[in-house]
């Protein structure tokens, strides 16, 4: 377990998966979290299940998807991921999802990431860390930027959300921009 002082990060349960199953059936919990991707969302119970039997047996070595807990009650609010991680180039990708509409713009998604960010550097050695969003996400464009990462480019277009295009934002952090969080 990873614990902040707003969030803490524990290894996927069976038991997430109704949580998931209600987050990505929300769509306005689908528009933020993955700019309508329809890989997202919505789903069934039984889509849920077959992604969770493949996402309770990775490899922490090469992908990992966290639950996110309201630290005072243990409520899960949402889940953070990282995939794609090459140790060789020393590289991942991550993800967030808080899927509990009350906790949005509330810091816990971005103590999370923060937690799971200074994870993967310090426990893992990482170079690279990079996530992307959609432009019309300004708060995950705000969260990104006060953690520390940089927007490195744009693709443009290659959101469509609500009907609309926009441009998939790509932010990274280097090994050598990360500040760590202290802990008391």
């Amino acid at each position: 377990m990873i614990e902040g002082t707003l969030v803490k990060l524990r290894a996927l349960r069976a038991e997430d998966a109704e949580h998931h199953l209600r987050w990505r059936n929300d769509p306005e919990v689908v528009r933020f979290a993955a700019a309508g991707d329809p890989c997202f969302g919505p789903v069934t119970a039984e889509g849920v299940e077959t992604g969770f039997s493949t996402m309770l047996r990775l490899v922490p070595r090469e992908a990992a998807v966290l639950t996110v807990e309201e630290a005072a009650t243990d409520r899960v609010i949402g889940a953070v991921d990282y995939r794609d991680l090459d140790p060789f180039v020393g590289v991942a990708t991550l993800g967030i999802t808080i899927g509990e509409k009350e906790f949005w713009g509330r810091g816990h998604g971005s103590e999370a990431l923060r937690l799971l960010v200074d994870h993967l550097f310090g426990a893992y050695g990482l170079n690279r860390l990079e996530l992307d969003t959609w432009s019309g996400n300004e708060r995950a464009v705000r969260a990104f930027t006060r953690l520390g990462f940089r927007e490195e480019g744009r693709r443009r277009a290659a959101a469509l959300v609500g009907g609309v295009r926009h441009d998939r934002v790509l932010f990274g952090m280097l090994r050598e921009e990360w500040k760590p969080a202290v802990r008391p």
